[in-house]
């Protein structure tokens, strides 16, 4: 994986398009892993070659999701767009070297050549009609500044005329899918340069990661295609190719490749909704890499000491919420509470109240919590003055109204008795009242319970009134003794 004396440099090479994808931080943690792994590098380069789909402000956001996640890089940041230069230095010399060649394909022609090529059922890629055009047409068309691209000359065997093209395809070996091959008839004479100056991403990607250093390409699956076109690019320059590997897809429902419209799947959303960046990381970790044992909650430091490349799986992983959720939870339920309390804080930006109080009601769900944003609805009942709930939800299984009302009757004259208003000395109170007077659990803790939160699902009632307090609890439970009436 890797040989003795050579120092690893992985690579996360984002686009300045748009949003960043849950896959994207997939493969810069998979990256970041495994250069820490080997005590290597992990640098960040931003493809910015095709500048019709440039969005303002995205290359920020990228640099902010990284750092939200951990997943620090090292040295500056290389920027494609700065270097145009040398990928028309390189380009040139494929031209010198008889590998590469000018092509003055008019738009209208090329679009002329895929409509009949469609037409005939053939494949569609350049019919490389300006591959072996005279040195005194090239020099002309440039004299005149004709608009020109440079396309790879790939390359040709002798027995390629006699149908044998099988017998010298491209090949290469990738870590997770092994060895590999396609056939170079069906590759194109790719585009280099653009008419624009601009190098295609194919040129700019083998020239950026060689003269980086890169030592281990890890991008997604999707690239497996084009991977082809890249090692005829080294072989044209002669340059030792990096190892690649490519990582599985990350699937939604029905297996589908995860995308903007399967739902939210921006890094950003899953910020927003109160994910903790330890969380999130940890759950990515585990879809396409197995460790091989039963453990789940991983932190950094053990992730980039188990971490391993022979464990990849080929096949798609699952995006699975629920388990995110549960993996979330567990370690929202680590969180020191003064940490806990400043995370939710945004979430409960409308509400007026002490902040004393705040971290009380905070304490008491942070167990339930799957994510910070639940904050915002579970504690509703706590920041209100007036509950609204169906009467009918007071009502204990075969209980009627009559009853449920005598037993919050009776249940409040308790309560005004009790002077130590604290979780643990109602909980002993109420329930020595039950036994003593011979009743059960159900028929007088479930309509205390939702007469002071108005839910079907919450807390216990202890923990409610703690935080409700003497006054507010016993507001709440003559509250819903008139709604029985």
């Amino acid at each position: 994986m890797v040989t003795k004396n050579q120092k690893v440099k992985t690579r996360i090479a984002p686009s300045p398009t748009g949003m960043v994808h849950i896959g994207n931080l997939r493969t810069a943690l998979y990256n970041y892993l495994f250069a820490q792994q080997n005590k290597g590098e992990f640098v960040l380069r931003v493809e910015d070659t095709d500048q019709t789909r440039k969005v303002e402000g995205a290359i920020e956001k990228v640099l902010e999701m990284l750092e939200w996640s951990g997943l620090k890089w090292d040295g500056e940041i290389t920027t494609q767009s700065d270097r145009l230069d040398i990928y028309k230095k390189y380009a040139d010399e494929l031209v010198k070297d008889e590998k590469a060649y000018y092509c003055f394909c008019t738009p209208e022609e090329l679009n002329n050549m895929r409509e009949s090529q469609k037409k005939h059922g053939r494949l569609i890629m350049y019919n490389q009609n300006c591959r072996n055009l005279k040195q005194e047409v090239v020099d002309k068309n440039l004299k005149d500044k004709k608009p020109y691209v440079i396309r790879l000359k790939v390359p040709e065997y002798e027995d390629d005329k006699k149908g044998k093209e099988k017998e010298h395809p491209v090949k290469f070996k990738d870590l997770v899918w092994g060895n590999l091959e396609f056939y170079r008839y069906a590759i194109d004479d790719q585009v280099l340069i653009k008419s624009d100056g601009f190098p295609t991403y194919h040129l700019a990607v083998v020239v950026d990661d060689h003269e980086m250093n890169i030592t281990h390409i890890m991008r997604g699956e999707d690239w497996l295609p084009s991977t082809p076109k890249h090692v005829l690019l080294y072989q044209a320059f002669g340059w030792e190719m990096p190892k690649f590997i490519h990582l599985p897809n990350i699937l939604g429902e029905g297996k589908k490749k995860l995308s903007k419209r399967t739902g939210d799947v921006s890094v950003e959303d899953f910020k927003d909704k109160g994910y903790l960046p330890e969380a999130l990381i940890n759950y990515l970790a585990l879809l396409g890499w197995n460790p091989g044992t039963e453990q789940e909650i991983f932190s950094m430091k053990e992730l980039i000491k188990e971490f391993d490349i022979k464990k990849i799986h080929k096949a798609g992983a699952i995006f699975d919420i629920k388990k995110l959720d549960n993996i979330n939870g567990q370690y929202i339920r680590k969180l020191d509470i003064k940490k806990l309390v400043k995370l939710c804080l945004p979430y409960l930006k409308d509400v007026k109240a002490e902040k004393e109080y705040i971290k009380k009601v905070v304490l008491i769900e942070q167990d339930r919590l799957k994510k910070l944003s639940d904050i915002t609805e579970n504690t509703k009942l706590f920041f209100t003055d007036k509950l609204e709930y169906d009467t009918k939800l007071l009502i204990w299984k075969k209980s009627d109204t009559a009853e449920t009302k005598k037993k919050l009757i009776e249940t409040k004259k308790k309560l005004m008795e009790i002077e130590a208003w604290n979780k643990e000395n109602l909980e002993k109170e109420v329930l020595n009242f039950i036994t003593e007077n011979s009743l059960t659990n159900g028929e007088v803790l479930w309509p205390l319970r939702v007469a002071l939160s108005g839910q079907q699902n919450s807390p216990g009632p202890f923990e409610i009134a703690d935080v409700l307090g003497k006054e507010e609890s016993l507001k709440r439970v003559e509250s819903a003794v008139k709604k029985l009436n």
